[in-house]
């Protein structure tokens, strides 16, 4: 066989779906989808797409959450560690969970091509560094009502509650 005809053949055959599956399956039918989150690619099956609001939009198990991105679902919503974010029941259908709603609502930026059922989520503001990671307020002093002085300090391992006002 001449290489020209091995490439003609190849070409062709790779233009053709893989499979009869791949022609008639619908639209938001379940099928396997690859998630990448931080430095892990985590193969879901089954999954939906679509149809709330983009195509490119992904419905995962509720039970799959935890492996993508550590967070839980629970009845005050979705939740890792301390940090719970709430859920709307939109976002919510029976045992599937919109996780690129839940990823947009969390400020996370999300790219999705399901031609080739891959979705990328980018990192979680609520999540990065600096005060939200460490939940520590920095120290400051402000005068009590007799004018003494008090420092944020003297409250740690206390919830503290600080109220600000400018007149400005």
């Amino acid at each position: 066989m001449e290489r020209r005809d091995f490439l003609r053949i190849v070409g062709g055959a790779s233009l053709a779906p893989a499979s009869a599956d791949a022609r008639t399956s619908a639209p938001g039918a379940s099928r396997a989808a690859t998630v990448l989150y931080e430095d892990r690619t985590i193969v879901l099956d089954p999954v939906r797409t679509g149809p709330a609001g983009a195509a490119d939009t992904l419905w995962i198990r509720k039970h799959d959450l935890p492996r993508i991105n550590g967070f839980e679902l629970k009845p005050q919503g979705a939740c890792r560690a301390d940090l719970c974010i709430p859920v709307p029941k939109t976002m919510v259908r029976g045992e599937y969970f919109n996780v690129s709603a839940f990823a947009r609502k969390a400020g996370q930026a999300v790219v999705g091509e399901p031609a080739a059922r891959v979705w990328s989520f980018g990192e979680m503001q609520a999540l990065g560094g600096g005060l939200s990671s460490s939940r520590i307020a920095p120290d400051f002093e402000v005068p009590d009502r007799l004018g003494r002085p008090v420092h944020l300090a003297g409250f740690r391992g206390k919830k503290a509650l600080v109220v600000t006002w400018a007149s400005w």
